[in-house]
């Protein structure tokens, strides 16, 4: 490539009174110069020593920007010669950009992408999700959690690590972890299994996308609960499964329905404890009918027990995996939800002759979870710190699920019809017929409330919409101003 002899260079302007270091504010001119095409591949750039005197700075900052820029390839210098933009740069990877795309992608307005299940799952912005406010949905109560307790027992874990703590660990799971999982679910969930089947995850979200993929083939039906957890919809379309809506009624998922709609489904999503988002209980006629379903059929049900902890009425209701003699049922739980969302630690119980093929698709996704944490939440849980927040959190959810029923009542009196309340951390209020709700979701975020709709739950449209309003992570007077908020939207 021809070499350009001038060594003349745009202004460069240095901020002596930032705290930003001199010979990076050097180094990011001349990136900047050199990819926006100011400084042209084979143009020479003055000497170190004449730039220093021209910025009136020290020679070092010029000396360490230009060793980093030496080592990135955008300066080479030649004995002799100088110093001169690398020539090796691709003339046509420089200058301005025009924001313009070519191609195919240039008549959709946006760049192409996997027209995969992917792209089944994409979806217009929720800017009710984008918000800490009142009424956030699957935001536990973060200031009462233990932080003294937890960073005591972080700290603990970290100053015994062990080279076999920190290298690669077991795709199913930190042992230990899965030996307290496999007891606490026996002792108060009556899942039947031991450690072996115990799977951690990265949250339940993640357990649904692995079982999306070991369970189903593109094109195979599964059935969903309708209304029920868009989470579960991108994980199964991404699996380019087809998904067949079955309603939900005050028994949990209609089988019979769903028997009617697509008998050989390969699979069912339930959310039978405390049903997603409607907050029903699966009877147990409902239950049994579902697993004689699946052992005559062949077909897998997912149970999604995602905060069944929290029952105010009543003692936390067994799970169905419990009741399944055929081996149909993979269990998922989450700790995400319960503790806080950050930790990301989930589980699944997986049927033995499954092992494998979970084990392997969950080592192809991110191989295995934070031996840290996982070491951490075993002791949070062997030391009965766990059971303690969960008995103050039932106490604490109890009284803000009260106290959004009454400020609802009082100060959005009709407008909004309370439909289950019983367990959980949300609660649904359906609106009158012909109410957009998702006009009122994003009215609602402009004032700072977020107030989830209730119709991104359908795969259909449904014929009454309605607001899903958490009140894990909001607090009284939170939840009075919120209601307050909530009804200028109404």
């Amino acid at each position: 490539m021809k070499r350009v002899s001038s060594s003349l260079v745009p202004p460069i302007a240095l901020d002596r009174s930032k705290r930003y270091p001199l010979y990076r504010q050097l180094y990011d001119w001349f990136q900047r110069a050199i990819a926006s095409g100011q400084l042209r591949p084979g143009q020479r750039v003055p000497s170190t020593r004449s730039l220093a005197a021209e910025l009136n700075v020290s020679r070092i900052p010029v000396l360490n920007a230009f060793e980093q820029l030496h080592a990135e390839g955008y300066l080479q210098t030649f004995v002799g010669a100088g110093t001169w933009v690398a020539s090796s740069i691709p003339q046509e990877t420089i200058g301005p950009s025009t924001g313009k795309i070519s191609g195919p992608a240039q008549k959709k307005g946006t760049r192409r992408i996997s027209q995969g299940g992917l792209a089944a799952t994409l979806r217009a912005p929720q800017p009710w999700l984008n918000l800490s406010g009142a009424f956030r949905m699957h935001l536990p109560a973060l200031d009462h959690f233990p932080t003294d307790v937890w960073s005591r027992l972080v700290a603990r874990n970290a100053r015994k690590s062990t080279m076999d703590t920190m290298a690669y660990g077991d795709s199913m799971g930190y042992a230990p972890f899965r030996e307290v999982i496999a007891e606490y679910l026996g002792a108060v969930r009556a899942v039947r299994c031991d450690p072996a089947q115990v799977m951690v995850v990265a949250g339940s979200q993640q357990g649904l996308q692995i079982s999306a993929r070991v369970l189903l083939n593109p094109g195979e039906a599964v059935w969903m609960e309708e209304p029920g957890y868009p989470g579960a919809h991108q994980a199964f379309r991404t699996a380019k499964a087809r998904l067949i809506p079955v309603p939900v009624d005050n028994e949990g998922l209609n089988v019979e329905n769903g028997i009617h709609r697509c008998r050989n489904a390969r699979a069912a999503y339930i959310t039978p404890s405390h049903q997603y988002p409607l907050g029903t209980t699966m009877s147990a006629t409902r239950r049994l009918q579902l697993l004689n379903w699946a052992s005559r059929t062949g077909s897998w049900i997912i149970e999604d027990d995602y905060d069944s902890e929290y029952r105010f009425g009543s003692r936390p209701i067994a799970s169905l995996q419990g009741l399944d003699s055929d081996a149909r049922v993979i269990y998922i739980g989450t700790f995400s939800k319960v503790l806080f969302p950050a930790l990301r630690l989930g589980y699944m119980v997986v049927p033995t002759d499954l092992i494998p093929a979970f084990s392997t698709a969950r080592d192809a996704a991110d191989i295995f979870s934070s031996t840290l944490y996982q070491a951490v939440l075993t002791d949070f849980i062997k030391e009965g710190h766990f059971a303690r927040h969960i008995r103050r959190m039932r106490i604490l959810y109890a009284d803000r699920r009260n106290a959004l029923a009454e400020a609802i009542h009082e100060e959005i009196g009709g407008m909004l019809e309370i439909v289950s309340a019983e367990a959980g951390m949300h609660l649904v209020g359906l609106l009158p017929r012909g109410m957009k709700d998702t006009e009122i979701s994003q009215n609602a975020a402009r004032i700072g409330i977020s107030a989830m709709p209730l119709s991104i739950c359908y795969l259909n449209r449904p014929l009454r919409g309605g607001l899903v309003l958490g009140y894990g992570g909001t607090d009284g007077a939170q939840i009075h101003d919120g209601a307050h908020k909530l009804k200028m939207c109404l």
